[in-house]
Parts: C-alpha cells; structure tokens; sequence
C-alpha cells in the first residue's frame, strides 16, 4: 500500500477562477516593481560596503551580548555571527562581527575599531581580534553587479532546458513564472525593508531551481497528456495534469515547509532572513507553476502534432488487387 494524499479521481478545476488568479499576479508584480523603485532595496554590509572583524575568546560566546554592547556606539547595521570549525581548540571561540561603512569613510577608522574593543573588552575580558577586513563601495558594487548577472544566467540556461525539452509555448510559460516569483519576492523585500544581501541572492537562486523543478513536473506531466489525449481541449489537458501531479507537489512542497518553519522558529537571527526567503519562494513557486505557467501555456496554445502520423505497415504485396 502507499499512502494517497489526493484521490485518483481528483479533479479540481484551477482554471475556474483563472481570469482572477492571472489579474491578481500582475498586479502584484507591477506592485513589486513600483515598491522596487520607489522604497529601494535594504541593502547589507555585502552591498553597501563595511567592516568584518574577526574576535577570539577562551571564554563562550553569547551573540546577544555582543550585540548589545556594539550597539550603542550608533555604527548602523552590525551583524554577529560565531564561527564553528573542528579544528578549533576546545577553549577557542571564534566570532566573525560585521559593521556596515561608516559615511565617507572608504574603510572603518582606527578609533571606531578601538571603541568596539573597547565595549567587547567590558563583557568579555579575554576577547581579542584576531583580523579587522574592509569592504569598501567599488567591492560591493561588483558585487551587486555579478548577483545580477548570476540571476540572469540562471533564467537565460532554465529557459534553454525548457525550450529544448519541450516547446516554445512551455519556456515562454515557466520564464513568465519564474520572473513572478523573483519580482514578488524583491517586492516582498522592498515594502518591508528587509535586509538584502548575498544570503537573500542564494535563496533567490534556490527559490529560482525550486520553482521551475516544480514547474517541470506539471509541464512534463501535461505533453504526455497532449500527446494521449488529441482531441482534448487543451484547458481540460492542463487541468488533468495539474490534478494528477497535485500529491506530488503537495508532499514535496509541504514536507519541505516543515523543515523551513521549523529553521525560521528556531535558527536564530544569522539564517532567518535566508530562511523566510526560500519560505516565501516555495509558496510562490508552487502558485506560479500552477496558476501562472499554466495560463500562459493556455494563452498561447500548444500543436498537437508531436507524434508522427503512422504509416501501414504489411508486405510489398499488400496494395495489389485480389
């Protein structure tokens, strides 16, 4: 026996409320775009330049505390992590604390570096600092040039595979989604200022392999279905496909929120935006394959003619009169 989430006979139409669905993400990608422009992107120190400094301790280190005793110096954004690494000594603890660049400064100033250790020094007695790295405005500039271009990259090859694999109609379709879920998620990011950096480009590109795999599975599923059923309206094909893929995206797409939500309570502030990204891209994702890929294909119709009509097959004698 194997467990059944969703019926055989399941057919639930995702094109009923098709006209609302597809109106309601345009809207909210112009939405996005308008934010992107309006309200700018929160920027962290991988963008906007700063300061990394690496802390040595023989005693433990409580990220909080460092936190707090930074904080008053008015140095902006500040993010501390602790580094684990086998090779360390049992009473060796390592923290890597990351300022943002200060205005006008190309990097952080001797007696900015002095009053941090000097705050570090008061909570922790046996701190020292093992390195102080700057990132200045020209290295974070490249950076958020070679992020774009890693995101482009990424749609361009994803587009290629679906072309090649399938037909045009079908790459049009998963790049037309693929540009909703990154758009609603930067607009996401814009509204609420949340802070974007290196770890929200990963989770973009998580969020980018997440979406078309799911998108490939229905896409897949629905050529089948078109090579299967030739007289079937095309409407009726993708909704049979979408309904005979839905266990699948259900299992896949929920067991893999159980582990995310389970991150986002309990992995702390250094995985939490990372985290809430891919969170947000999984349920965009699934949405996009079904109510936004899908209706593009609808839009553009497929041909239906991919298998070769079969020729009679018999001897060199079988046209001849009897």
């Amino acid at each position: 026996m194997r467990l059944r989430l969703i019926p055989d006979n399941t057919n639930f139409n995702f094109f009923r409320f098709a006209p609302a669905t597809f109106g309601a993400s345009v809207v909210l990608v112009i939405a996005s775009v308008i934010a992107f422009f309006l309200f700018g992107l929160n920027f962290g120190i991988d963008f906007r330049g700063g300061t990394t400094i690496r802390t040595d301790s023989t005693n433990e280190i409580v990220v909080s505390d460092y936190r707090a005793a930074i904080e008053p110096l008015g140095l902006g954004d500040i993010v501390v992590t602790e580094v684990f690494d086998p090779t360390f000594d049992a009473d060796q603890h390592v923290a890597m604390i990351r300022i943002q660049a200060q205005e006008g400064q190309e990097s952080i100033a001797e007696d900015t570096v002095e009053n941090v250790r000097a705050a570090l020094l008061a909570i922790d007695p046996a701190v020292t600092f093992a390195s102080v790295e700057s990132v200045g405005p020209k290295v974070s500039g490249e950076l958020i040039q070679k992020a774009v271009y890693a995101v482009l990259a990424a749609l361009v090859v994803i587009v290629l595979y679906i072309w090649l694999r399938f037909e045009w109609q079908f790459a049009v379709g998963a790049v037309v989604a693929l540009i909703h879920d990154v758009a609603l998620t930067i607009g996401l990011w814009a509204v609420f200022q949340i802070k974007f950096d290196l770890a929200t480009i990963a989770a973009l590109l998580t969020i980018v392999g997440y979406s078309i795999n799911d998108t490939v599975v229905v896409f897949d599923r629905a050529r089948e279905n078109l090579i299967k059923f030739k007289n079937t309206p095309l409407v009726d094909v993708l909704n049979m496909s979408a309904n005979e893929t839905l266990s699948r995206t259900i299992m896949t797409s929920g067991t893999t929120l159980l582990a995310l939500i389970a991150l986002l309570v309990l992995g702390g502030d250094v995985i939490r935006s990372f985290v809430f990204a891919i969170t947000w891209g999984i349920i965009v994702g699934t949405y996009s394959s079904i109510y936004v890929a899908k209706n593009i294909v609808l839009m553009l119709g497929v041909k239906r003619d991919w298998s070769k009509e079969k020729k009679p097959t018999g001897n060199q004698f079988m046209d001849m009169d009897t």
